[in-house]
Protein backbone atom coordinates (compact mmCIF):
# COMPACT_ATOMS: atom_id res chain seq x y z
CA UNK A 1 0.00 0.00 0.00
CA UNK A 2 1.35 3.42 -0.95
CA UNK A 3 1.02 5.98 1.80
CA UNK A 4 0.23 9.57 0.87
CA UNK A 5 -0.94 12.66 2.71
CA UNK A 6 -4.64 11.87 2.29
CA UNK A 7 -4.21 8.37 3.81
CA UNK A 8 -2.24 9.81 6.70
CA UNK A 9 -4.83 12.51 7.24
CA UNK A 10 -7.61 9.91 7.28
CA UNK A 11 -5.85 7.75 9.88
CA UNK A 12 -5.24 10.68 12.19
CA UNK A 13 -8.83 11.93 11.84
CA UNK A 14 -10.04 8.43 12.76
CA UNK A 15 -7.84 8.55 15.85
CA UNK A 16 -9.25 11.90 16.86
CA UNK A 17 -12.84 10.83 16.14
CA UNK A 18 -12.38 7.74 18.30
CA UNK A 19 -11.07 9.86 21.18
CA UNK A 20 -13.85 12.41 20.79
CA UNK A 21 -16.44 9.66 20.76
CA UNK A 22 -15.01 8.07 23.89
CA UNK A 23 -14.93 11.41 25.67
CA UNK A 24 -18.52 12.17 24.74
CA UNK A 25 -19.70 8.66 25.60
CA UNK A 26 -20.95 8.06 22.07
CA UNK A 27 -23.20 5.03 21.64
CA UNK A 28 -22.94 3.41 18.20
CA UNK A 29 -26.10 1.43 18.87
CA UNK A 30 -28.08 4.62 18.19
CA UNK A 31 -27.02 4.42 14.55
CA UNK A 32 -26.67 0.64 14.09
CA UNK A 33 -28.39 -2.38 15.54
CA UNK A 34 -26.48 -4.90 17.62
CA UNK A 35 -26.73 -7.37 14.76
CA UNK A 36 -25.28 -4.92 12.25
CA UNK A 37 -22.41 -4.04 14.59
CA UNK A 38 -21.63 -7.72 15.18
CA UNK A 39 -21.65 -8.38 11.43
CA UNK A 40 -19.25 -5.47 10.76
CA UNK A 41 -16.88 -6.60 13.49
CA UNK A 42 -16.86 -10.13 12.15
CA UNK A 43 -15.93 -8.87 8.67
CA UNK A 44 -13.13 -6.78 10.18
CA UNK A 45 -11.85 -9.77 12.18
CA UNK A 46 -11.65 -11.85 9.01
CA UNK A 47 -9.74 -9.07 7.26
CA UNK A 48 -7.39 -8.74 10.25
CA UNK A 49 -6.68 -12.46 10.17
CA UNK A 50 -5.28 -12.10 6.65
CA UNK A 51 -2.61 -9.52 7.64
CA UNK A 52 -1.06 -11.66 10.40
CA UNK A 53 -0.53 -8.72 12.74
CA UNK A 54 0.19 -10.16 16.20
CA UNK A 55 -0.43 -6.76 17.81
CA UNK A 56 -4.06 -6.45 16.73
CA UNK A 57 -6.49 -6.86 19.60
CA UNK A 58 -9.47 -8.51 17.93
CA UNK A 59 -11.53 -8.01 21.08
CA UNK A 60 -11.04 -4.27 20.86
CA UNK A 61 -12.04 -3.43 17.33
CA UNK A 62 -12.57 0.31 17.07
CA UNK A 63 -11.75 2.84 14.38
CA UNK A 64 -9.08 4.35 16.61
CA UNK A 65 -7.42 1.02 17.42
CA UNK A 66 -7.26 0.01 13.74
CA UNK A 67 -6.03 3.46 12.72
CA UNK A 68 -3.23 3.36 15.31
CA UNK A 69 -2.15 -0.13 14.26
CA UNK A 70 -2.11 0.91 10.60
CA UNK A 71 -0.18 4.07 11.42
CA UNK A 72 2.47 2.20 13.42
CA UNK A 73 2.80 -0.54 10.81
CA UNK A 74 3.29 1.86 7.91
CA UNK A 75 5.34 4.60 9.52
CA UNK A 76 8.10 2.24 10.55
CA UNK A 77 8.75 1.55 6.86
CA UNK A 78 7.87 4.84 5.14
CA UNK A 79 9.47 7.61 7.15
CA UNK A 80 10.57 9.83 4.29
CA UNK A 81 11.23 13.53 4.82
CA UNK A 82 7.75 14.59 3.67
CA UNK A 83 6.17 12.03 5.95
CA UNK A 84 8.13 13.13 9.00
CA UNK A 85 6.87 16.67 8.54
CA UNK A 86 3.26 15.73 7.78
CA UNK A 87 3.07 13.41 10.77
CA UNK A 88 3.97 16.36 12.98
CA UNK A 89 1.73 18.91 11.25
CA UNK A 90 -1.32 16.63 11.24
CA UNK A 91 -0.97 15.74 14.92
CA UNK A 92 0.20 12.15 14.47
CA UNK A 93 3.17 12.58 16.79
CA UNK A 94 0.83 13.68 19.58
CA UNK A 95 -1.13 10.42 19.41
CA UNK A 96 2.00 8.27 19.32
CA UNK A 97 3.57 10.01 22.33
CA UNK A 98 0.28 9.70 24.25
CA UNK A 99 0.26 5.98 23.40
CA UNK A 100 3.83 5.65 24.76
CA UNK A 101 2.76 7.25 28.03
CA UNK A 102 -0.29 4.96 28.26
CA UNK A 103 1.84 1.83 27.74
CA UNK A 104 4.54 2.95 30.19
CA UNK A 105 1.93 3.63 32.87
CA UNK A 106 0.98 -0.07 32.68
CA UNK A 107 4.52 -1.43 33.14
CA UNK A 108 4.05 -1.68 36.91
CA UNK A 109 1.51 -4.49 36.51
CA UNK A 110 3.70 -7.59 36.50
CA UNK A 111 1.01 -9.91 37.86
CA UNK A 112 -0.50 -10.34 34.38
CA UNK A 113 2.35 -11.31 32.09
CA UNK A 114 0.38 -11.13 28.83
CA UNK A 115 -0.72 -7.56 29.52
CA UNK A 116 2.82 -6.65 30.59
CA UNK A 117 4.27 -7.99 27.32
CA UNK A 118 1.55 -6.18 25.38
CA UNK A 119 2.46 -2.89 27.07
CA UNK A 120 6.17 -3.43 26.38
CA UNK A 121 5.48 -4.23 22.74
CA UNK A 122 3.20 -1.23 22.42
CA UNK A 123 5.77 1.14 23.87
CA UNK A 124 8.54 -0.34 21.74
CA UNK A 125 6.61 -0.04 18.47
CA UNK A 126 5.68 3.58 19.14
CA UNK A 127 9.23 4.42 20.16
CA UNK A 128 10.61 2.80 16.98
CA UNK A 129 8.42 5.11 14.92
CA UNK A 130 9.50 8.15 16.96
CA UNK A 131 13.13 7.11 16.60
CA UNK A 132 12.67 6.91 12.82
CA UNK A 133 11.00 10.31 12.45
CA UNK A 134 13.55 12.14 14.63
CA UNK A 135 16.67 11.04 12.73
CA UNK A 136 18.29 14.20 11.30
CA UNK A 137 15.05 16.09 11.88
CA UNK A 138 15.52 19.05 14.29
CA UNK A 139 11.90 20.18 13.87
CA UNK A 140 10.48 16.87 15.11
CA UNK A 141 13.10 16.68 17.83
CA UNK A 142 12.19 20.11 19.18
CA UNK A 143 8.47 19.40 18.90
CA UNK A 144 8.75 16.17 20.88
CA UNK A 145 10.97 17.73 23.55
CA UNK A 146 8.37 20.45 24.10
CA UNK A 147 5.18 18.39 23.77
CA UNK A 148 3.27 18.29 27.07
CA UNK A 149 6.24 19.39 29.19
CA UNK A 150 8.64 16.81 27.74
CA UNK A 151 6.15 13.96 28.19
CA UNK A 152 8.14 11.69 25.87
CA UNK A 153 11.39 12.15 27.78
CA UNK A 154 9.62 11.68 31.12
CA UNK A 155 7.95 8.47 29.90
CA UNK A 156 11.20 7.19 28.36
CA UNK A 157 13.11 7.74 31.61
CA UNK A 158 10.39 5.95 33.59
CA UNK A 159 10.32 3.07 31.11
CA UNK A 160 14.10 2.65 31.16
CA UNK A 161 14.03 2.45 34.95
CA UNK A 162 11.30 -0.21 34.86
CA UNK A 163 13.12 -2.20 32.18
CA UNK A 164 16.38 -2.05 34.12
CA UNK A 165 14.61 -3.57 37.12
CA UNK A 166 12.74 -6.21 35.10
CA UNK A 167 15.64 -7.44 32.97
CA UNK A 168 17.21 -9.02 36.04
CA UNK A 169 14.04 -10.97 36.84
CA UNK A 170 13.25 -12.05 33.28
CA UNK A 171 16.72 -12.59 31.85
CA UNK A 172 16.72 -15.05 28.96
CA UNK A 173 20.32 -15.99 29.77
CA UNK A 174 19.43 -17.22 33.26
CA UNK A 175 16.05 -18.86 32.78
CA UNK A 176 13.62 -19.75 30.03
CA UNK A 177 10.57 -19.20 32.23
CA UNK A 178 10.24 -15.50 31.46
CA UNK A 179 11.74 -15.62 27.95
CA UNK A 180 8.86 -13.78 26.29
CA UNK A 181 8.91 -10.99 28.87
CA UNK A 182 12.71 -10.83 28.75
CA UNK A 183 12.76 -10.45 24.96
CA UNK A 184 10.10 -7.71 25.14
CA UNK A 185 12.11 -5.87 27.82
CA UNK A 186 15.31 -6.04 25.75
CA UNK A 187 13.61 -4.69 22.63
CA UNK A 188 11.90 -1.92 24.59
CA UNK A 189 15.20 -0.84 26.18
CA UNK A 190 16.89 -0.48 22.81
CA UNK A 191 13.96 1.55 21.46
CA UNK A 192 14.03 3.86 24.49
CA UNK A 193 17.75 4.50 24.12
CA UNK A 194 17.37 5.12 20.37
CA UNK A 195 14.78 7.84 20.95
CA UNK A 196 16.78 9.50 23.73
CA UNK A 197 19.89 9.49 21.55
CA UNK A 198 18.05 11.33 18.77
CA UNK A 199 16.56 13.89 21.15
CA UNK A 200 19.96 14.67 22.69
CA UNK A 201 22.13 14.65 19.56
CA UNK A 202 23.60 18.14 19.13
CA UNK A 203 20.67 19.40 21.17
CA UNK A 204 21.38 21.26 24.39
CA UNK A 205 17.70 21.53 25.26
CA UNK A 206 17.10 17.80 24.81
CA UNK A 207 20.25 16.89 26.73
CA UNK A 208 19.33 19.20 29.59
CA UNK A 209 15.77 17.84 29.83
CA UNK A 210 17.09 14.28 29.73
CA UNK A 211 19.74 14.97 32.36
CA UNK A 212 17.12 16.51 34.64
CA UNK A 213 15.06 13.31 34.89
CA UNK A 214 15.18 11.87 38.39
CA UNK A 215 17.61 8.96 38.74
CA UNK A 216 18.01 8.62 34.95
CA UNK A 217 21.80 8.93 35.00
CA UNK A 218 22.09 6.37 37.80
CA UNK A 219 19.70 4.07 35.93
CA UNK A 220 21.85 4.38 32.81
CA UNK A 221 24.96 3.67 34.89
CA UNK A 222 23.36 0.47 36.20
CA UNK A 223 22.46 -0.43 32.62
CA UNK A 224 26.08 -0.02 31.52
CA UNK A 225 27.60 -1.97 34.42
CA UNK A 226 24.97 -4.54 35.37
CA UNK A 227 22.45 -5.10 32.60
CA UNK A 228 24.82 -6.63 29.96
CA UNK A 229 25.31 -9.76 32.08
CA UNK A 230 21.58 -10.45 31.78
CA UNK A 231 21.54 -10.05 27.98
CA UNK A 232 22.45 -12.59 25.30
CA UNK A 233 26.15 -12.32 24.46
CA UNK A 234 25.56 -10.99 20.95
CA UNK A 235 23.55 -8.01 22.26
CA UNK A 236 25.86 -6.80 25.03
CA UNK A 237 28.11 -4.65 22.84
CA UNK A 238 25.17 -2.83 21.19
CA UNK A 239 23.49 -1.92 24.46
CA UNK A 240 26.77 -0.74 26.03
CA UNK A 241 27.64 1.56 23.14
CA UNK A 242 24.13 3.01 23.01
CA UNK A 243 24.16 3.66 26.74
CA UNK A 244 27.65 5.16 26.70
CA UNK A 245 26.52 7.57 24.00
CA UNK A 246 23.45 8.52 25.99
CA UNK A 247 25.37 8.90 29.26
CA UNK A 248 28.04 11.04 27.63
CA UNK A 249 25.48 13.46 26.17
CA UNK A 250 23.38 13.73 29.32
CA UNK A 251 26.45 14.14 31.51
CA UNK A 252 27.77 17.05 29.48
CA UNK A 253 24.69 19.13 30.25
CA UNK A 254 23.75 17.87 33.69
CA UNK A 255 27.05 18.42 35.52
CA UNK A 256 25.30 19.14 38.81
CA UNK A 257 24.47 15.44 39.06
CA UNK A 258 27.77 13.98 37.93
CA UNK A 259 29.82 14.25 41.12
CA UNK A 260 27.93 11.35 42.70
CA UNK A 261 28.59 9.03 39.78
CA UNK A 262 32.18 8.23 40.67
CA UNK A 263 32.20 8.52 44.46
CA UNK A 264 32.46 4.73 44.71
CA UNK A 265 35.13 3.85 42.15
CA UNK A 266 36.11 0.23 41.53
CA UNK A 267 38.82 -1.11 43.79
CA UNK A 268 42.31 -1.43 42.38
CA UNK A 269 43.73 -4.97 42.06
CA UNK A 270 44.84 -6.35 45.43
CA UNK A 271 48.18 -7.30 43.97
CA UNK A 272 49.69 -3.99 42.88
CA UNK A 273 52.67 -5.60 41.17
CA UNK A 274 51.90 -5.28 37.52
CA UNK A 275 51.00 -2.79 34.85
CA UNK A 276 48.25 -1.81 32.42
CA UNK A 277 48.98 -3.04 28.93
CA UNK A 278 47.28 -2.80 25.57
CA UNK A 279 46.99 -6.16 23.88
CA UNK A 280 45.38 -6.31 20.48
CA UNK A 281 43.47 -3.10 21.11
CA UNK A 282 42.32 -4.25 24.57
CA UNK A 283 43.37 -2.55 27.82
CA UNK A 284 43.98 -5.03 30.64
CA UNK A 285 45.95 -5.39 33.90
CA UNK A 286 48.88 -7.77 33.53
CA UNK A 287 50.48 -8.90 36.79
CA UNK A 288 54.24 -9.29 36.98
CA UNK A 289 55.32 -12.80 36.12
CA UNK A 290 52.14 -13.52 34.22
CA UNK A 291 52.96 -15.02 30.87
CA UNK A 292 50.94 -13.75 27.97
CA UNK A 293 49.66 -16.31 25.54
CA UNK A 294 51.50 -16.22 22.30
CA UNK A 295 48.71 -15.69 19.81
CA UNK A 296 51.03 -16.35 16.89
CA UNK A 297 51.55 -19.92 18.05
CA UNK A 298 47.81 -20.58 18.07
CA UNK A 299 46.52 -21.90 14.79
CA UNK A 300 43.13 -20.31 14.40
CA UNK A 301 40.96 -20.86 11.41
CA UNK A 302 39.64 -17.84 9.53
CA UNK A 303 36.31 -17.69 11.37
CA UNK A 304 37.94 -17.78 14.80
CA UNK A 305 40.46 -15.16 13.74
CA UNK A 306 37.66 -12.85 12.57
CA UNK A 307 35.72 -13.38 15.78
CA UNK A 308 38.87 -12.62 17.78
CA UNK A 309 39.47 -9.40 15.83
CA UNK A 310 35.82 -8.41 16.20
CA UNK A 311 35.98 -8.89 19.96
CA UNK A 312 39.07 -6.68 20.18
CA UNK A 313 37.36 -4.02 18.11
CA UNK A 314 34.33 -4.10 20.42
CA UNK A 315 36.55 -3.87 23.49
CA UNK A 316 38.41 -0.92 21.99
CA UNK A 317 35.18 0.94 21.23
CA UNK A 318 33.80 0.33 24.72
CA UNK A 319 37.12 1.46 26.23
CA UNK A 320 37.02 4.61 24.09
CA UNK A 321 33.46 5.49 25.12
CA UNK A 322 34.41 4.84 28.74
CA UNK A 323 37.26 7.33 28.39
CA UNK A 324 34.92 9.83 26.70
CA UNK A 325 32.38 9.55 29.50
CA UNK A 326 35.01 9.97 32.20
CA UNK A 327 36.42 12.94 30.31
CA UNK A 328 32.95 14.56 30.23
CA UNK A 329 32.50 13.95 33.94
CA UNK A 330 35.88 15.50 34.70
CA UNK A 331 35.15 18.75 32.87
CA UNK A 332 34.21 21.45 35.34
CA UNK A 333 34.61 19.17 38.37
CA UNK A 334 37.98 19.06 40.12
CA UNK A 335 36.69 16.46 42.58
CA UNK A 336 35.90 14.13 39.67
CA UNK A 337 39.36 14.78 38.19
CA UNK A 338 40.94 13.81 41.51
CA UNK A 339 38.80 10.66 41.84
CA UNK A 340 39.60 9.47 38.32
CA UNK A 341 43.31 10.24 38.76
CA UNK A 342 43.44 8.20 41.97
CA UNK A 343 42.22 5.15 40.11
CA UNK A 344 44.49 5.41 37.08
CA UNK A 345 47.87 3.66 36.92
CA UNK A 346 50.40 6.14 38.39
CA UNK A 347 47.67 8.78 38.31
CA UNK A 348 48.39 9.31 34.62
CA UNK A 349 45.61 10.26 32.17
CA UNK A 350 47.73 9.16 29.20
CA UNK A 351 46.13 5.71 29.11
CA UNK A 352 42.83 7.46 28.37
CA UNK A 353 44.19 10.01 25.91
CA UNK A 354 46.07 7.35 23.93
CA UNK A 355 42.92 5.28 23.56
CA UNK A 356 40.94 8.34 22.49
CA UNK A 357 43.59 9.34 19.94
CA UNK A 358 43.40 5.89 18.35
CA UNK A 359 39.62 6.11 18.28
CA UNK A 360 39.81 9.58 16.74
CA UNK A 361 42.18 8.33 14.03
CA UNK A 362 39.75 5.51 13.30
CA UNK A 363 36.86 7.99 13.01
CA UNK A 364 38.91 10.24 10.71
CA UNK A 365 39.37 7.27 8.38
CA UNK A 366 35.72 6.21 8.38
CA UNK A 367 33.73 9.45 8.85
CA UNK A 368 33.64 12.91 7.35
CA UNK A 369 36.31 15.08 8.96
CA UNK A 370 35.00 17.75 11.31
CA UNK A 371 31.86 16.02 12.58
CA UNK A 372 30.52 16.84 16.03
CA UNK A 373 31.73 13.52 17.44
CA UNK A 374 35.29 14.11 16.31
CA UNK A 375 35.25 17.63 17.74
CA UNK A 376 34.01 16.32 21.08
CA UNK A 377 36.76 13.70 21.23
CA UNK A 378 39.43 16.27 20.35
CA UNK A 379 38.12 18.59 23.06
CA UNK A 380 38.24 15.84 25.68
CA UNK A 381 41.77 14.82 24.64
CA UNK A 382 42.94 18.40 24.95
CA UNK A 383 41.30 18.76 28.36
CA UNK A 384 42.79 15.52 29.75
CA UNK A 385 46.28 16.35 28.46
CA UNK A 386 46.20 19.51 30.59
CA UNK A 387 44.84 17.87 33.75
Amino acid sequence: MDLDRSCLDLMIRLLEQDLDGAAAGADTSVQFSAREIAKMKEKIRKLCDTVHNKHLDLQNITAGHLAMETLLSLTSKRAGDWFKEELRLLGGLDHIVDKVRECVDHLDREDEKEKLVSSLWGAERCLRVLESVTVHNPENQSYLIAYKDSSLIVSSAKALSRCEAMIQRYSRTLSSDGAMVGKAVEDCMRAIIGVLLNLTHDNEWGSTKTGEQEDLIMTALNCVLKVPQFLPQEQRFDIRVLLFLQRERAAVLAEAQTDDLIKEPPKAPLDQSGQWQETGGEIQWVADGEKKKDGEDEELDLNKALQHAGKHMEDSIVASYTAMLLGCLCQGSQSNVNTVRENLPKGDFSIMTEMLKKFLNFMNLTCDVGTTGQKSISRIIDYLEHC
